[in-house]
């Protein structure tokens, strides 16, 4: 599953993708409904770190693949998205092959 760049990048996006859902939809509604500040930031961290690591893979998929600078906006504008490395996830395989 991770041979390859872009395999690679769709694996880090998947749980990228996961863990920005988490802190949306489960983090911060406990920070500010439930009064536990604490969730956002332990998932906050790991959702940093994550992101970290996918901007990471986008740079090797741009270097090994030749990709210009407006084809490795995709994947980080789409992470920036809630859903977003979802969405884009079945045009990264088409890109595989």
């Amino acid at each position: 599953m991770l041979k390859g760049p872009i395999n690679r990048l769709r694996f880090i996006g998947n749980i990228e993708g996961v863990s920005y859902l988490v802190l949306l939809f489960l983090a911060m509604p406990l920070k500010y409904f439930a009064n536990m500040p604490m969730m956002v930031t332990w998932v906050g961290w790991i959702h940093g770190f994550l992101f970290v690591l996918y901007c990471f893979s986008i740079l090797e998929v741009k270097l090994s693949m030749s990709w210009n600078m407006g084809t490795s906006l995709i994947p980080f504008i789409a992470a920036l998205v809630p859903f977003g490395p979802f969405l884009i996830d079945n045009w990264l395989k088409k890109k595989a092959h």
